[in-house]
Formats: C-alpha cells, structure tokens, sequence
C-alpha cells in the first residue's frame, strides 16, 4: 500500500509512493517553495556576520497564505501592531529559511528515493528528516487550506462534485493530513 508512513528499520519513518503521488508531493513542496521565496540574499551565499544583524519585514504578508504561515506574534493590545512588526523583523528571515530549508530537504528526500521493483518510491527518512518532513507537509497543508478557505465545520469538502475545479486540491489537502497523520503516529 502506498502513501502512509511506517517505521523504518533502525528507526525513522520510511513512505512508499507510486510515481504519480511522488510527483504530485515534490510539485507541491516545489510550488511552496516558490511561494515562500528567496533567502534574503537570494540564493547566494551571505556574510555569516551580516546574516546575523540582517533585519526582516515589518508588516505581515499581503498572500493570504504567507500571513497563515508567518503570522503576526501579537493580535491584541494597544500596541499589537507595533509590537508585532518589531517581533517580525527580527525573526521572519529566520522563520522563512527553516521552513525553505524543510521544504527543500523533503524535496530532495523524494530525489533521492530508491525504486521497489514495482516502480514505487521508497522515501526513507531519519529522525531528523522526520521532524523537517512534518514541518514541511504541516506548512504545505496549511497553504492548502488558506487558498480552499477551510474552515474547521467544512464539511463541503467532503463531498465536491468531480466538476469543481478545487477537487484535485481537496484530495490533496486530504492526502496530506494522512500523510502528516502517520508520519506523526510513527515518530511516536
């Protein structure tokens, strides 16, 4: 069966996909990837030191779903707002690279994945690429059901027509909870 995790000999999680689920998960990682964007020097490689001092945003994202993943720190009080641009600016940049570098490090688990003799991607992660996994498909998922609008009672979901054209990403914001579901009972 594919596309639940299981626990891998000598510890970790292992996950068996058929080639298309392998592909659909490493497009989405992908696609978030994309979305969250660039480190703050794009891709090359910074002065350590400079990285250190280097100061983020001040105000949350307008993309409804990088506001869901880089939420403000503070939403009430007289001096939220303020208080909440000071908390991100000093910690969005941070926040932003360990979730690329989750993403990203799913992303290159898939790639380098061994085929069972049935085609099937065998994905086999160590406790570390575990915690980056779930991270990664958490904040996968939570993209998912900021562009659907889900809502705790959304019970709609459940039974779109094949016509609706927000099915294919239903099935895969459902398919995602199975996965960070099992991956999370694993690492237990």
């Amino acid at each position: 069966m594919t596309g639940l995790f299981k626990r891998a000999r000598g510890g970790g999680a292992q996950l068996t996909l058929d080639p298309v689920e392998a592909s659909i998960l490493r497009n989405l990682m992908v696609q978030m990837l994309e979305l969250i964007g660039p480190g703050p020097g794009g891709d090359t490689p910074e002065d350590p030191l400079a990285a250190l001092f280097a100061e983020g945003p001040t105000k949350a994202p307008e993309d409804p779903a990088l506001a869901r993943l880089f939420p403000d720190a503070y939403a009430e009080g007289p001096d939220a707002a303020e208080h909440a641009a000071e908390f991100r600016r000093y910690t969005e940049n941070d926040l932003r690279a360990r979730k690329r570098e989750d993403a990203l490090a799913l992303v290159r688990a898939i790639d380098a994945a061994e085929e069972d003799r049935r085609g099937n991607v065998r994905l086999t992660l160590d406790d570390e690429g575990c915690r980056r996994a779930l991270g990664a498909l958490n904040d996968l998922r939570l993209t998912l059901g900021t562009r659907l609008e889900v809502s705790e009672d959304d019970d709609e979901l459940y039974s779109l027509p094949d016509e609706d054209e927000r099915k294919p990403l239903v099935m895969a914001y459902l398919w995602l909870g199975g996965l960070q579901e099992t991956l999370v009972e694993t690492m237990m």
